[in-house]
């Protein structure tokens, strides 16, 4: 077994196996807490820039299979695991998490303490790191040093389709939406058309104009990677789309209408990475656990004269304003983390236009927020 190092920026260094793709990436380091759903996180496109350290100790263990990929190519820059499993066991596999690793050109370490390694990240933040084989520890130090950090950095580019594509629906059709790619996942399409919507999947620098010359029923901002701040042309789409068509987003989605509706966003320690986020609907208390991967955050008391408040010891609902005034009129913030008390979804009340910040289509996860597209659904029947 050939010995590979991963190198954070702060000189922090481990040892392992490589199991992969031979070479060196660099990317910034995080955490991903979903036990399962290895195959899913690999590929999403979210996952771009940054190099993912899986807490679950064993991975691999029911292989690989065509319907899990989120993505024709897996996107994540790296992959650190405690173990990796030596054989594959599940009517679904279809081969060897570790053969799929090398064939796709992952570059992947185990036999790492990922456990020290997660502690460690909580510690200091997302930093970038540098990891691969046949390298000297001294030189990854170097190179993950020189790496750019994830605040204003543009990644929706590197990822979203170049042409447009229509996915047809597989039940009765009731409409027709335009999904903006900033790093869509098959399973956000797959939710979709389930629920009867013929969907134009569009580039990320598709214009208003040309979204609404498709003459659709609703507006999808789908998940992606990076920095929402740089992206000026996806937000300036959606501020003239705000008030004409209602428009639903997700996880980078979700930041982009946050943007758009003049809040602003913020960099988080560590990020959410995981299968397991519990979310509070403001509403009605009840609590949904969730599917997350993002970075940044918005941040809706940009839209007041109040600072954001100090986010320390357990989570409370005093955490978010309990409405701001936009150009679009009224806001109101519709889901709390309960982990840390920053914003999960918005709702226009005066524009058709909602968000929120995890994954309603798992993918992995747990199926608790898929009545989100229900709501879609329902508002593009009624509008």
């Amino acid at each position: 077994m050939t010995v590979g190092h991963l190198v954070l920026a702060d000189g922090t260094t481990f040892v392992g196996d490589s199991i992969g793709a031979d070479g060196v990436v660099t990317g910034e380091i995080v955490f991903n807490t979903a036990m399962t759903g290895y195959q899913e996180i690999v590929t999403d496109p979210s996952y771009a820039g940054q190099i993912v350290v899986m807490t679950a100790p064993h991975i691999g263990n029911y292989g690989v299979n065509r319907q899990d990929r989120q993505a024709v190519i897996p996107w994540c820059s790296g992959l650190v695991v405690r173990s990796i499993s030596r054989r594959d066991s599940s009517w679904r596999s279809e081969g060897s998490f570790a053969r799929h690793l090398k064939e796709r050109d992952v570059v992947a370490l185990s036999e790492i303490d990922t456990r020290r390694l997660t502690r460690h990240i909580r510690e200091t933040g997302s930093i970038p790191a540098a990891m691969g084989s046949n390298i000297e520890p001294a030189e990854l130090t170097r190179i993950a040093t020189g790496a750019p950090t994830m605040t204003g950095l543009d990644l929706v580019s590197t990822v979203t389709t170049d042409k447009s594509y229509v996915m047809l629906p597989t039940h009765d059709p009731i409409g027709r939406v335009v999904a903006y790619d900033f790093g869509i996942k098959q399973a956000a399409l797959a939710a979709l058309t389930a629920r009867g919507f013929e969907v134009i999947v569009v580039p990320a620098s598709t214009t208003s104009r040309e979204v609404l010359a498709h003459d659709p029923t609703g507006v999808f901002l789908s998940n992606g990677p990076g920095d929402p701040e740089p992206l000026k042309e996806a937000v300036g789409a959606v501020r003239d789309l705000l008030g004409k068509i209602p428009v639903f987003g997700i996880c980078l989605g979700h930041q982009i209408l946050g943007l758009a509706l003049g809040a602003s966003t913020f960099k988080l320690p560590f990020g959410h990475h995981g299968g397991n986020h519990p979310v509070r609907r403001i509403s009605d208390g009840t609590v949904a656990i969730t599917s997350q991967n993002h970075g940044f955050a918005v941040d809706l008391w940009a839209l007041t004269h109040d600072a954001q408040p100090v986010r320390c010891g357990l989570p409370s609902g005093d955490l978010l304003p309990s409405v701001v005034i936009s150009d679009f009129g009224e806001v109101v913030p519709t889901y709390q983390n309960l982990n840390d008390g920053t914003l999960e979804g918005l709702e226009c009340r005066d524009v058709s236009a909602f968000s929120v910040q995890y994954h309603p289509e798992a993918a992995p996860g747990p199926n608790d927020a898929s009545v989100i597209f229900d709501y879609f659904k329902s508002i593009l029947e009624t509008a």
